[in-house]
Order: C-alpha cells, then sequence, then structure tokens
C-alpha cells in the first residue's frame, strides 16, 4: 500500500508526489503527525509527535496481534513475543512504542489492555470514521457487506454508484444513491473517509466528488494516481503490485533453494575438486 500526499503546484493545480508502487515504506520515510501518548493516555499538553508511516502501519499490526492476545485472556506480553507474533525483531517495535512513550517494566514486558488504549488512541481509533464506498461491483459489493468496520470504528454510512440498475437498491442495508449525488450526501452524513473502488477511468472525478464534500481521507483501489488538494490523504491500494512483490519473493527463494543444492554449506563448490 502506497501513501500519497497533495501539493499545491503553480496556479493552483493539484500535484501528487508519491514513491514508486511496490516501494517499502522506510523508517525515515515521510512521517505524519500523531498525538504523544504516555502510560496514562493522550496527554493534552504534548505536542503532536512525527511518527514515521512504516511505524504507523506496524502499530495497526501490533494492535490486531494485541487485541487477539486481549481476548485470549493475556494480561501481559514481553516485546519477544509480541515482535514474534507480528513478524518484526524485538528492536524495531521497542522504538515503535517508544513514539507512544511506551517503554514497557523490565521483567515483566507491556500490559495489554494498556497498550492496546496506546495504539487506539494514537491511530484515532478511539472516534469513530464514517465510511463512503464508491463503485458497488463486486469489490465495493464486498466492502459495504462487511460486517467488520463497525466494531473497528469505521461504519459505512453511504453507497455510490452510476448504474441505474442499482441506485435506490440496498446492499448491506443501505441504498446505493447516484454519483453526483456525492457531495451533497457525503456532507451531510459528515463522511470522513472515502473508498474508491471504481474502474480507472472513472476514479479521478469520484475523487473531485469527495474532496468537494469534505472527504479528506481516500482509500483508492483503482489503479491511478489521484491529483488531491495538500490537505486530502490518499492511500492506494494496487492488488497488481502486491502479486508482483510476492512474485519477487517466491522467485527470490528459488533461487536461493537452487544456489543451496548446488553448494556445501551454502557455498558453490566445482565438481572437479570434490573429495571423493
Amino acid at each position: 500500500m502506497v501513501a500519497q500526499r497533495g501539493r499545491r503546484n503553480g496556479a493552483g493545480a493539484a500535484h501528487k508526489r508519491t514513491r514508486p508502487p511496490g516501494t517499502p515504506d522506510a523508517d525515515n520515510a515521510p512521517t505524519a503527525e500523531m498525538p504523544a501518548v504516555g502510560e496514562n493516555g493522550a496527554d493534552p499538553e504534548v505536542r503532536a509527535r512525527a511518527i514515521p508511516e512504516a511505524a504507523v502501519a506496524r502499530l495497526a499490526v501490533y494492535l490486531r496481534v494485541l487485541s487477539a492476545m486481549a481476548e485470549q485472556g493475556s494480561t501481559t506480553v514481553s516485546s519477544e513475543e509480541l515482535s514474534s507474533a507480528a513478524g518484526v525483531n524485538s528492536a524495531k517495535l521497542r522504538k515503535d512504542l517508544s513514539y507512544l512513550g511506551s517503554y514497557g517494566t523490565r521483567g515483566v514486558g507491556y500490559e495489554v489492555e494498556v497498550l492496546v488504549g496506546q495504539i487506539e488512541r494514537t491511530l484515532g481509533l478511539t472516534r469513530q470514521h464514517k465510511v463512503a464506498v464508491v463503485g458497488i461491483g463486486n469489490l465495493g459489493h464486498a466492502l459495504a457487506n462487511y460486517g467488520g468496520f463497525p466494531g473497528r470504528g469505521f461504519p459505512v454510512e453511504a453507497l455510490f454508484d452510476i448504474d441505474p440498475d442499482l441506485i435506490g437498491v440496498p446492499v448491506g442495508g443501505l441504498p446505493v444513491s447516484h454519483l453526483d449525488d456525492i457531495p451533497r450526501v457525503c456532507t451531510e452524513r459528515q463522511i470522513s473517509i472515502g473508498v474508491i473502488a471504481t474502474p480507472p477511468a472513472a476514479a479521478q472525478s469520484v475523487c473531485d466528488r469527495l474532496v468537494a464534500g469534505g472527504v479528506q481521507c481516500i482509500l483508492n483501489f483503482a489503479p491511478v494516481v489521484l491529483q488531491v488538494p495538500e490537505h486530502v490523504e490518499v492511500r492506494k491500494v494496487d492488488l497488481a503490485v502486491e502479486l508482483q512483490i510476492l512474485s519477487f519473493h517466491v522467485a527470490r527463494r528459488a533461487d536461493n533453494a537452487e544456489a543451496a543444492a548446488g553448494g556445501v554449506n551454502g557455498h558453490v563448490v566445482d565438481p572437479a575438486v570434490m573429495p571423493s
């Protein structure tokens, strides 16, 4: 998933700066402003901290792991246990959690419930973010019917499409509205996140309508780079790019296995000099 930020260029034209698709986030990559959180929760007197984008993504992973641990009755977790479950090294995990002001207790680790609360506050999950889905094809239909969003603070409050056969038809309990109604409906329902699941040719027009309706965050499934104002945040999900990245890892593992099969103790050996 690639983060994008809008930027004005020249006489008011929107310009988008982004890394090439598939480029992994680095810890010194662009940062997100997050509230500093101490052991007792968010401190309104503390200025917002800049947290690297890559660390923000990992915080979401830690939250998922910690929530599962809490459901299983765990009350404390060590950095080694949490890092192993999240698939990162413990040093990186401790650095990520230090952005929250959480350093754990030597010999005890972290309190699961406290850490869950800290991450939720840092990610802004203590309040709901109303979502609109645009494009009610296969993907949009699946998103509209997914029951896991409301419980995580992302209730789907509006659906849009251009197909006259879909207008007014309820999907996931919500009637589908026409694309032309996006600005009005998003304003009236105070939509904060828009999900674009349209064909590429329609994505920019849909994006413009969402921005006109006051939407400030967009999750884009269309394989195009959107032009947005500076204040709008875009996350791009390109499934083809993700598959290409997986293909790279499969090919690399195959190459490593082939190299290992042709050597001894990890070193390639000339058959002419191998012991008989």
